[in-house]
């Protein structure tokens, strides 16, 4: 079978489209973006991938690429990473499914690409940062994968921040869109933003919370790009055909 019927067989299991609907072109991926992502064929590769990658500061206004656009820019940022191992996981039959971590303001929401291995969770996360980062597939539940990012979500004054997490936001519903698109995908996010959440704290639990060391709150102060450096974004080297 072709690299692209596989892609084909793969994605239709999935649940992105109905089977022999789909023409060749409608995907929108060329062969040379296939060949790179299906090299990434395990999570760690898709993760050490993600890591080259310069963070997106998103200098020019914010951004929320499709997978080829990111390959395109050279560069990304946690939601843009996580389409990325998403598309990743597609082809290596897993379905793309993303988890929302939501917080208080003015912290910052984090979004992680799913996995599942061996019967447990893991997750693939681009971030710029020491903490918040990749999670071995050792999670018996979304839950509890969520929550191992709990003691992690903290402000520079100590306060911890994590409220909820999302349930498990398939991707497949947008069919090429999130692969493909040359537009602002926004409204990916926004749907994420808005798709059910599940809380993890109570009122008096929030009001109990312990502030974190100043010896954590130093360590997550050590990033991986810095915003003053020029960037060392360009077009990915994509395989030759």
């Amino acid at each position: 079978m072709s690299s692209f019927g596989t892609y084909l067989k793969l994605y239709c299991k999935m649940g992105g489209m109905k089977k022999g609907r789909i023409k060749r072109g409608q995907l929108g991926l060329n062969h040379k973006e296939l060949q790179l992502l299906k090299s990434l064929n395990t999570p760690d590769k898709v993760q050490n991938f993600l890591n080259s990658l310069p963070f997106n500061f998103e200098k020019r206004g914010e951004t929320h690429r499709s997978v080829r656009e990111t390959l395109k820019s050279g560069e990304a940022h946690c939601f843009e990473g996580a389409l990325l191992a998403s598309a990743c996981f597609s082809l290596q039959g897993r379905k793309p499914i993303l988890l929302d971590l939501k917080v208080i303001r003015p912290d910052f929401d984090h979004v992680v690409a799913l996995f599942r291995q061996d019967g447990k969770y893991g997750a693939v996360s681009k971030t710029n940062h020491a903490i918040l980062r990749y999670r071995e597939p050792v999670y018996r539940d979304v839950r509890e994968l969520a929550m191992s990012y709990f003691h992690e979500y903290f402000l520079f004054d100590g306060r911890k921040t994590l409220r909820s997490f999302s349930k498990p936001f398939d991707l497949s519903r947008y069919k090429s869109e999130w692969l493909t698109s040359g537009e602002n995908l926004a409204y990916i996010a926004h749907d994420l933003d808005k798709s059910p959440h599940i809380q993890i704290l109570t009122p008096k639990q929030i009001k109990k919370l312990r502030k974190a060391d100043p010896i954590e709150i130093k360590a997550s102060r050590i990033t991986e790009y810095r915003a003053d450096r020029g960037s060392r974004k360009g077009r990915i080297r994509l395989p030759k055909p």
